[in-house]
């Protein structure tokens, strides 16, 4: 592993800011969105309301992350990303507030997990497509990209892991109070960075009309349709299974919040060794033939988990799963930014995190049913089969070499 590569984009003053910024900013909302799930299953026993709340968070982005695209080609991605900074932090207030206050707060956290669907929507787009803006070395780019993933898998290990010691120790109120406070560290942040001044469109162009121009370039070019369609598919019945894990923490392996907090900081430990793992390469070539074998790794490793007794065990496997799971999305992520227009990259984003971040709701609420239906361990068997099912359907694709300098021609 090249570290000096791996960690290139740090020598840019504006991309450090914006990188620990997120960070604080991330492991808050993970420890909110640990402590909702917990709540949820803790107070209703229902994995199929787990997934419901994933759902109403989630949703907003399959339907609007399109029109978030169009906002950060349109507008100043910078007063975009502070708007929703800004909203995500009133969310997290008024939960505390529900939450604390309410005798049936549920309904209540659903509503307000809504709000913050939307304000993700549009946060989203502007912050994957301002690395490109904030980063002066491009060859710097794939480094910057993946450690921009990197964000949200780091923080997905330590938001869960505090939040199942807070959760044990002094209850949920005071995870949300910590994401409200988190906030306060990115916009301080995005507060000091210098920014580009950002070119605006031709205001002849609506925004419908900036839709089906996003649309028809996203369609027509083959490596973006084709990486967004494996990244869909992967996110909607293969990535949720992360939805049953409340179940094995509580009914497989009798644990408390801190076993649930245990699992997901070990997914939290893959994910994020995925994503150095992958900022370390020089060679994006080889990022599809990773992506093929950590697919492979994947749906093996979720089969076996499917029926794993010990928790140790279990454990190691949540590690595994979660280093090919977050491999799908720095990877898709890198091939599109590195391939798409810059005039249309805001667009091709929103359809990334639509394609990412939209189809996990539906993929939770469906899962939540099927555990339901069928049962969580015999989902998960399922979802591993399918992991690679989907890996067969798209060997050829994933077997060629992805060249970014000669793709790059389409940002001219």
């Amino acid at each position: 592993m090249d570290l000096q590569h791996t960690f290139s984009a740090f020598k840019s003053r504006n991309y450090s800011l914006f990188f620990y910024g997120q960070l604080v900013s991330r492991i808050g909302m993970w420890m909110q969105r640990t402590a909702v799930i917990w709540v949820v299953y803790t107070l209703t026993h229902s994995v199929f309301l787990v997934g419901l709340t994933t759902f109403a968070e989630q949703f907003p982005s399959f339907l609007l992350s399109p029109a978030g695209g169009i906002a950060a080609d349109r507008h100043d991605r910078y007063k975009v990303l502070m708007a929703t900074q800004v909203v995500s932090a009133l969310q997290a207030v008024a939960l505390t507030l529900v939450y604390h206050y309410s005798a049936t707060p549920i309904w209540g956290m659903l509503g307000l997990s809504v709000v913050l669907g939307l304000a993700n929507a549009y946060d989203v787009p502007s912050r994957q497509a301002m690395v490109n803006d904030i980063v002066p070395n491009k060859e710097d780019l794939p480094s910057a990209i993946a450690m921009n993933s990197s964000l949200n898998n780091l923080s997905r290990l330590v938001g869960p892991a505090l939040s199942g010691i807070v959760l044990a120790k002094y209850g949920a109120t005071i995870c949300f109070v910590a994401n409200a406070v988190s906030f306060v560290a990115v916009i301080i942040c995005l507060t000091l960075m210098e920014f580009p001044k950002k070119q605006q469109v031709a205001r002849g162009k609506n925004a419908w009309a900036d839709f089906k121009e996003g649309l028809a370039y996203t369609r027509t070019h083959s490596e973006i349709g084709r990486i967004l369609a494996l990244m869909a598919l992967i996110c909607m019945f293969v990535a949720t299974y992360n939805t049953l894990q409340p179940f094995y923490a509580r009914d497989v392996f009798k644990g408390s919040a801190a076993t649930y907090g245990f699992i997901n900081a070990a997914t939290g430990i893959g994910a994020l060794t995925s994503t150095l793992f992958l900022a370390s390469q020089k060679d994006a070539g080889r990022l599809k033939r990773i992506l093929f074998m950590n697919l492979v790794v994947l749906g093996v490793g979720l089969m076996i988990m499917a029926y794993t007794p010990v928790l140790s065990l279990y454990l190691l496997l949540c590690f595994i799963c979660g280093f090919g799971t977050m491999s799908v999305i720095p990877i898709c992520n890198t091939v599109i930014q590195t391939v798409s227009s810059a005039r249309l990259r805001g667009r091709v984003v929103g359809f990334f995190a639509m394609a990412a971040f939209g189809t996990m709701p539906l993929g939770a609420l469906l899962v939540g049913w099927l555990a339901k239906s069928i049962h969580p361990q015999t989902c998960m068997l399922i979802q591993g089969l399918i992991c690679l099912l989907i890996t067969g359907i798209f060997y050829r694709f994933l077997q060629t070499e992805y060249k970014p300098s000669e793709l790059l021609v389409h940002n001219k």
